[in-house]
């Protein structure tokens, strides 16, 4: 494990996922892995719930891990891999606040009062893809409470949270060792971190509010018609 995200999601997260492995440090470890594979679900619920986590075993393969429930576990991963370097994704609260509660937050939210059309489309999940229909409780476990005490509907809390997280990680991690970084910087400072050379092609930008909400219609039709 080379780098570990401790940036909340929607800061950034998937563009530099996909920066990292043009920079040839993937595969990288991303909340869309646990979608693609929904058997790792069981993984991050069970170290939700409270079961001592097998990092080596759950990150396999990986080279850097980004995103939820991982930077939920920041902490944790940067112990458990001293050598790896530690990325800070950031980007402007209030912006960022628009954007997670209108998506990952919104979503988490109807899970629990869901109207009629959730209702069947969990039905249909939990008998094509019983590992996938277990998401909303992980969700739960490693973010919502873990994070946030459950107080994702609280606008106040949640902005409180993301302010001392961004204190929480810098204090913790040693300069040298951590970048703080904003996607919209671009490919510089990220290099210059990495000690990579720059590519000779634009920084990736992706996973805007439309498209996360396109791509999550596409993943719950595909499992539902695949099974998994």
């Amino acid at each position: 494990m080379q780098v570990i995200g401790a940036g909340f999601g929607r800061t950034g997260t998937s563009s530099l996922r996909t920066a990292l492995e043009m920079l040839g440090l993937g595969p990288c470890y991303h909340m869309f892995t646990i979608i693609e594979e929904p058997h790792r679900v069981r993984q991050w619920l069970a170290i939700g719930e409270g079961d001592p986590p097998d990092w080596d075993a759950v990150l396999a393969g990986f080279t850097s891990a980004i995103d939820w429930p991982a930077a939920a576990y920041w902490r944790e991963l940067a112990e458990h891999y001293p050598a790896a370097k530690v990325i800070l994704t950031v980007r402007d609260p209030e912006r960022w606040y628009e954007s997670v509660s209108t998506t990952i937050f919104a979503r988490a939210l109807e899970e629990r009062h869901p109207p009629l059309r959730r209702r069947v489309t969990r039905r249909l999940v939990r008998w094509r893809a019983p590992d996938f229909a277990l998401y909303p409780r992980m969700s739960w476990t490693t973010i919502m409470d873990r994070v946030f005490a459950g107080r994702i509907d609280d606008r106040a809390h949640v902005l409180g949270v993301l302010d001392r997280h961004i204190a929480e990680v810098k204090a913790a991690i040693p300069d040298g060792r951590l970048l703080v970084f904003d996607v919209a910087q671009g490919w510089e400072p990220l290099c210059e971190f990495l000690d990579v050379p720059v590519p000779d092609e634009p920084f990736p930008r992706s996973n805007d509010r439309a498209a996360w909400h396109r791509k999550r219609s596409r993943r719950l039709a595909r499992l539902i018609v695949r099974g998994r």
